[in-house]
């Protein structure tokens, strides 16, 4: 599954540079995180609840930076598993300057495999779609209040 969009962003580039680029920021804006732990500045863990109808998959995922331009381009590989599924994501964003603030291009291919991968596209591109939303408006929340100081 591919999902690509534009974020606007009323920061500078850096601002929103410096919230994706951490990854204890990084886990805030993921939801059903439970428990996140940082190897070093290109990889870390955490324990995610992903929300799936009436109750939810418990996955430990591990995510590794696999390119970095700064305040530019960053990409980013995620690989989850947990009973009966394996997700794995690979995103990049692009970031240049937009008037006063900052234009994202942002892109994701998402692979899910075992019992959940069975219940296909179009039951799972909806979740997709909605846990997108709830991302990009933490990410907007949080770059607003790194902008504000």
């Amino acid at each position: 599954m591919k999902v690509s969009g534009t974020r606007d962003f009323d920061a500078a580039p850096q601002a929103v540079w410096d919230v994706l680029n951490d990854p204890s920021e990084l886990a805030g804006l993921l939801p059903g995180v439970e428990h996140f732990e940082i190897q070093d500045e290109r990889n870390w863990t955490a324990t995610v609840k992903v929300p799936l109808g009436l109750g939810g998959l418990k996955l430990k995922f591990s995510f590794e930076k696999t390119e970095e331009q700064p305040i530019e381009r960053a990409e980013l590989s995620a690989n989850g598993k947990g009973i009966g599924a394996v997700i794995s994501m690979d995103t990049a964003f692009d970031l240049a300057p937009n008037g006063d603030g900052t234009s994202m291009d942002w892109a994701a291919d998402v692979r899910v495999l075992g019992q959940i991968g069975a219940m296909g596209q179009r039951v799972l591109q909806p979740i997709v779609n909605q846990q997108v939303e709830q991302v990009l408006a933490a990410l907007d929340e949080r770059v607003q209040a790194r902008a504000a100081g």
